[in-house]
């Protein structure tokens, strides 16, 4: 995992004055199937067995889920910002570190892992876990590729975020 975490990029201030902007553009560049290889381990035989879908959430938590999903022959479920869909369309809005936002998914059913890039404050993790329930779907698990840390151990409704990479 340590060799993973070097590839990640700091960009102070981004995208507004006083935020560490993690960039995992250069390590899916060089590091994708391993990226991916390790991911995939954060979800035991179980979870897999048992999930439907993946579910990213917009944007860079697409690229992991749609990944995972292909290779485990799941389907992928968008979680996008408002507006981005066709209806039908659950809404939910959610406090970013630096704003606020609404996610969307169009309604259905089945047991989801859901999956994003970064948890910062744990606002848009919340807010797709909840959108999920409210769309139909059950989630199974949480992960995301970077935990922040900033406020402490992510749980909702007694499942833990499993995450791949920690910044403490």
């Amino acid at each position: 995992m340590t060799d993973l975490k070097r590839h990640i990029v700091d960009v102070p201030d981004f995208p507004a004055p006083g935020i560490l902007f993690r960039d995992i553009t250069p390590l899916l560049r060089s590091h994708f199937e391993a990226t991916l290889d390790a991911l995939e381990q954060l979800f035991s035989a179980h979870d897999w067995q048992r999930a439907d879908a993946l579910a990213g959430i917009e944007s860079r938590g697409f690229i992991l889920a749609a990944g995972l999903a292909a290779r485990r022959g799941k389907g992928f479920v968008p979680i996008r910002k408002q507006g981005k869909l066709p209806p039908p369309v659950v809404s939910a809005g959610y406090a970013l570190e630096y704003g606020s936002g609404v996610l969307e998914m169009q309604p259905g059913r089945g047991r989801l892992l859901l999956l994003d890039d970064v948890l910062a404050t744990g606002g848009t993790m919340q807010a797709a876990a909840e959108l999920c329930l409210a769309a139909g779907y059950e989630v199974q698990a949480l992960a995301t590729l970077i935990d922040l840390r900033l406020t402490g151990d992510f749980l909702w409704r007694e499942l833990p975020l499993r995450a791949l990479l920690r910044y403490d």
